[in-house]
C-alpha cells in the first residue's frame, strides 16, 4: 500500500472517530448559499465593517460582530418572510449571512491598527494602497486557513471548542426552533444613532465634558459620553474595562500631573516638546509625553502576551505542518461528503500564488521579492497561531497586536541588516506587517465561522465563497470609510514662517486646501512633508506656494494634534493607538530618533502590572488613550457587572454572549459609530454640517457640563434595565 493510501485510510479511520452529528444531517440538501443571504451579509458586514473601523480608530479595539449579524439575519428573513409570503431562510442561509457579514469586523480591525501609520510617517494615505492592503490580507487570511479546517475544526473537535463559534451555532439553532429576536438589537443600533446625532451631529451637548481639579494642577476627570463606547465595556465585561481605566487614571492622576510638577522649573523644552512645560495644558503634556509612555506599554504588553501564548503558538505551528498533508489527502481523497466540501486545493494555492505576484507587483506597495515572500511566511506562520489560539481561548484573548508588532519587528530588523533603510522600505515594511495583521485576524475569524458551521452541518465551499464575497465588499467600502473620517475631521491650519522656505522646483504632487478653508482659498500648493522639525517648524505635512514658502500645515484627523479650526469651530480627532504604535516601532528601528527614555518608562510599567498579575495590554492601551475614552468603557463593564450577579446564574457561555444586554450594547455601538460616520460625510461640506448644528438654538444645553452626563446616565439606566430584563423582553416570531 503506498504511502498515500495508507494516509488517506488514516484520514479517513480519524474522521470516523470524530464524527460528530451535526444539526442539518450530511445528506440533507437544503437551500444554503443563495443569492439574497449572500447579499444581506454583505450589507451587515459593510456596516459593522464601517461601526468597528471606526471604533478601532477611537479606542484600538473592536467587539465580534458575528452573534448580532446572526440575530439580525433570522429577524431580516422572518420579516420577509411574513411580508412576501415566502418561505423562511433555512439555517444554513442565516449561517452564510453571518459568516458573510464577519469579514467586514475582522479586515477594519486590521486596516486601523496599520494604516494611519502611513500619516505619521509622511505619507498619504491613498485610497488604493488602503483598499489592496484590506483585499489581498483577507483572502490571503482565508485561502491560508483553508487547508488548516479538517485539522483544527474536524480534527481537534473537542480539543478547540471556539467559543464565539460555538455561541454563534447555539443562536442560530435556537433561531430554528423560533426562539431569537433581532428587536434588541435594531431599537439599540436606533437609540445609540438618534443619541449620536444629536450629540455630535446637531451639537446639543458637549460630546466631552470635563472638570478640572484646581488643587491639582493639570488633573482633569472626563467622560466622552458616547453610546458606543458604553457598549464597547458592557461587551467585554467588567475585569477588563476596569482594567483599562485603570491605565487612564494613571495617566490622567499621576503621570500629567507629575509631569507637570517636575517641569515646572525647566527654562528650556524637553524633548519632544518644542514649548516649556509650564505653558502647556494637560491635553499637550499628554500628546508630548504620556503618548510615548503609553505606546511603549502598548508594545511591550502586545510582546508579553505574544509571549506567554508561545507554547499554544509552537504547538500550533508543528500541528499546523503536521496536518497541511493530511488536510489535502483529506480534501483530495476519495470520500467526498457534503459537510466536507472544501475550496479544492489547486484553487487555494494557485489564488496564494496569484496574490504573492500581486503583492511584488503592485506600484501602490513599493515590495520587493523579499518583502514578499515574508508577506507568505509569516502570512503562514499567524494564520496558523490565530486560528488554533482562536480555538482555545476566543478571539477577543487572539494577540493579533502582538503577532503584527512581531512582524513589524523581524521585518525591519532584516530590512536594517541588510542595508534597506531608505524612507521608501519604511513604506515597505509597514506594507508587510498591514497585510499579515490583516491576514491572521480574518484567519481567526475564518475558523470561527467554520466551526459555526461544522457544528451546525454547514458546507464548508459555501462558507468559505461567503466570506471571500464579504471581504470584498468590505475591503473596498472601509478604505472609503478611513479616508472619509480621516479628510472630514483634517485641520488646514494657516501658517507664516518668513525665514523659512524649501525648493518647490523639483517637486511634482500638489493639491488643494480641502474642508472649509476650500470655500475661501481655491489655489493649487505643492505637497511637503517635513518627518523632522526644522527650528520653530514641527513635522508634519505642509502646503508650500510656489515661492517656496509654507502656506497651511495640514494636521490629519487621524493622529491629528489641533481640535479647532482658525475659525474656532471643533472637529473629532482621531488617536488610532495601535497605529502609532506601528509607526514608533519603524521609527524606532530604521531611524533610530524616539524619545526612548519615555518609552521605557511606559515598557517597564507594562512588565510592573504584569509581575503583580495583572493584564498589561489592556492597562497599556488605557494609558495611552486619554482617561475621556476609558471612562465610558469602565461604565458599561460595571453595568454588566451588576446585571450579572444576578441573571448569569445558571446560565451558559452562549446565552451570556447572546443575552439582551449584549445585544442592545452591539446595537448601540453600531448605531453611534455609523451616526459618527454619516456626520463626518457631512461635514465634508461645510454648509452641510452648519446645517445639522444646533447649538445656537440652545448655548445653555450646548455648553453645560451637567447636561451630558444626565444624557449619558440615561442611556446607562436604560441599558441596565434591557441587562435585567426589565426592558425590550424577547417577543419571539414564529
Amino acid at each position: 500500500m503506498s504511502s498515500t493510501r495508507r494516509l488517506a485510510v488514516k484520514v479517513a479511520k480519524t474522521e470516523s472517530e470524530t464524527a460528530h452529528k451535526p444539526f442539518i444531517a450530511d445528506h440533507l440538501r437544503i437551500p444554503e448559499l443563495t443569492t439574497l443571504p449572500l447579499i444581506v451579509g454583505c450589507v451587515l458586514g459593510i456596516v459593522f465593517g464601517a461601526s468597528s473601523l471606526y471604533l478601532a480608530l477611537k479606542v484600538g479595539m473592536t467587539v465580534s460582530a458575528s452573534i448580532p449579524i446572526a440575530v439580525m439575519s433570522i429577524t431580516i428573513f422572518r420579516l420577509f418572510s411574513k411580508a412576501f409570503n415566502v418561505r423562511r431562510a433555512t439555517i444554513l442561509e442565516n449561517n452564510v449571512v453571518q459568516t458573510t457579514g464577519s469579514a467586514g469586523e475582522s479586515i477594519a480591525f486590521g486596516v486601523a491598527v496599520t494604516m494611519p501609520a502611513l500619516m505619521i510617517l509622511g505619507y498619504n494615505m491613498e485610497l488604493a494602497r488602503v483598499m489592496l492592503v484590506a483585499l489581498l490580507g483577507s483572502i490571503l487570511g482565508i485561502l491560508m486557513m483553508i487547508p488548516l479546517r479538517w485539522a483544527l475544526i474536524v480534527r481537534a473537535e473537542k480539543e478547540l471548542v471556539y467559543p464565539e463559534g460555538t455561541a454563534c451555532a447555539e443562536v442560530l439553532i435556537v433561531g430554528e426552533k423560533g426562539g431569537t429576536s433581532a428587536r434588541t438589537v435594531f431599537i439599540g443600533f436606533g437609540i445609540g444613532f438618534v443619541y449620536k446625532l444629536l450629540n455630535i451631529g446637531m451639537k446639543l451637548w458637549k460630546d466631552v465634558p470635563e472638570y478640572a481639579l484646581a488643587w491639582y494642577k493639570n488633573a482633569v476627570f472626563a467622560t466622552e459620553v458616547a453610546p458606543e463606547l458604553l457598549g464597547v465595556g458592557y461587551v467585554i465585561g467588567p475585569r477588563i474595562a476596569s482594567i483599562m481605566v485603570a491605565g487612564g487614571v494613571l495617566s490622567a492622576f499621576v503621570l500629567i500631573p507629575a509631569i507637570t510638577l517636575f517641569g515646572s522649573y525647566q527654562s528650556t523644552p524637553l524633548f519632544p516638546a518644542t514649548k516649556l512645560i509650564a505653558e502647556m495644558k494637560p491635553y499637550e503634556i499628554w500628546r508630548n509625553y504620556v503618548l510615548y509612555i503609553g505606546a511603549g506599554a502598548v508594545a511591550a504588553g502586545g510582546i508579553i502576551s505574544m509571549i506567554r501564548s508561545l507554547p499554544v503558538i509552537a504547538r500550533s505551528l508543528v500541528a499546523g505542518l503536521r496536518n497541511v498533508r493530511a488536510a489535502g489527502v483529506s480534501v483530495a481523497g476519495a470520500v467526498r461528503r457534503r459537510t466536507e466540501r472544501d475550496i479544492p486545493m489547486r484553487i487555494v494555492l494557485g489564488g496564494v500564488g496569484l496574490l504573492t505576484l500581486a503583492i511584488w507587483f503592485a506600484p501602490t506597495f513599493h515590495m520587493n521579492l523579499l518583502g514578499a515572500i515574508l508577506i507568505v511566511l509569516f502570512g503562514f506562520l499567524f494564520v496558523t497561531v490565530s486560528s488554533r489560539i482562536t480555538g482555545e481561548i476566543g478571539s477577543s484573548s487572539n494577540p493579533i497586536s502582538g503577532m503584527t508588532v512581531a512582524t513589524l519587528l523581524l521585518t525591519c530588523l532584516i530590512f536594517v541588516a541588510v542595508g534597506w533603510m531608505g524612507a521608501g522600505y519604511r513604506l515597505t515594511a509597514l506594507s508587510v506587517a498591514a497585510i499579515v495583521c490583516i491576514a491572521a485576524s480574518n484567519g481567526g475569524t475564518t475558523s470561527q465561522d467554520l466551526k459555526t458551521g461544522f457544528l451546525v452541518g454547514a458546507t464548508p465551499m459555501a462558507q468559505q465563497i461567503g466570506i471571500i464575497l464579504g471581504s470584498v465588499t468590505s475591503a473596498l467600502v472601509i478604505g472609503y470609510t478611513l479616508l472619509v473620517l480621516n479628510n472630514a475631521s483634517t485641520i488646514y491650519h494657516k501658517v507664516d514662517f518668513p525665514k523659512f522656505t524649501v525648493d518647490v522646483s523639483a517637486m511634482t504632487l500638489k493639491e488643494h486646501v480641502g474642508g472649509p478653508e476650500r470655500a475661501i482659498d481655491q489655489k493649487e500648493y505643492h505637497v511637503v512633508q517635513l518627518p523632522e522639525a526644522q527650528g520653530e517648524v514641527a513635522a508634519g505635512k505642509y502646503l508650500a506656494d510656489d515661492t517656496g514658502h509654507l502656506a497651511y500645515l495640514v494636521d490629519p484627523g487621524i493622529n491629528g494634534t489641533l481640535k479647532a479650526r482658525d475659525d474656532g469651530t471643533t472637529v473629532t480627532k482621531y488617536e488610532a493607538p495601535k497605529a502609532r504604535l506601528m509607526a514608533l516601532i519603524i521609527d524606532g528601528v530604521m531611524t533610530q530618533k524616539l524619545p526612548w527614555g519615555l518609552v521605557l518608562i511606559g515598557v517597564f510599567i507594562a512588565v510592573l502590572m504584569e509581575l503583580c498579575g495583572v493584564a498589561s495590554l489592556p492597562f497599556a492601551v488605557g494609558v495611552y488613550l486619554p482617561l475621556s475614552s476609558s471612562a465610558p468603557i469602565f461604565f458599561g463593564g460595571m453595568i454588566r457587572y451588576f446585571v450579572e450577579r444576578v441573571t448569569r446564574r445558571g446560565q451558559s457561555d452562549a446565552e451570556a454572549e447572546g443575552s439582551p444586554g449584549v445585544l442592545w450594547s452591539s446595537g448601540l455601538i453600531a448605531g453611534g459609530a455609523i451616526a459618527g460616520i454619516l456626520v463626518a460625510l457631512m461635514s465634508v461640506k461645510e454648509q452641510w454640517g452648519k446645517a445639522l448644528d444646533l447649538s445656537q438654538w440652545f448655548p445653555g444645553l450646548a455648553e453645560s457640563d451637567l447636561f451630558p452626563y444626565i444624557c449619558f446616565g440615561a442611556l446607562v439606566v436604560a441599558t441596565f434595565a434591557v441587562g435585567r430584563g426589565w426592558l425590550l423582553k424577547d417577543r419571539t416570531a414564529n
